[in-house]
């Protein structure tokens, strides 16, 4: 299973929480919007981007999960 980061931009005001709790995956451009990688979280972040999606004061950041099944 692979997750990844998206934002709502409609829903997003600028709070910056998000890159103070994930600052490996998230950043902010200079209006204080979040600029998230454009990669999948690494698995000891996971903990940690599921906690800023839950603590984003709009609930704006989301997260994607992948699952692959194996055969």
């Amino acid at each position: 299973m692979s997750i990844r980061l998206r934002v709502n931009p409609i829903a997003c005001t600028g709070h910056g929480m998000c890159a103070e709790l994930l600052p490996e995956m998230i950043t902010m451009d200079q209006w204080g919007y979040p600029i998230l990688a454009d990669e999948p979280v690494p698995r000891p972040l996971a903990t940690h981007a599921r906690q800023a999606a839950e603590l984003c004061p709009t609930l704006a950041l989301l997260i994607d999960e992948n699952r692959h099944r194996r055969r």
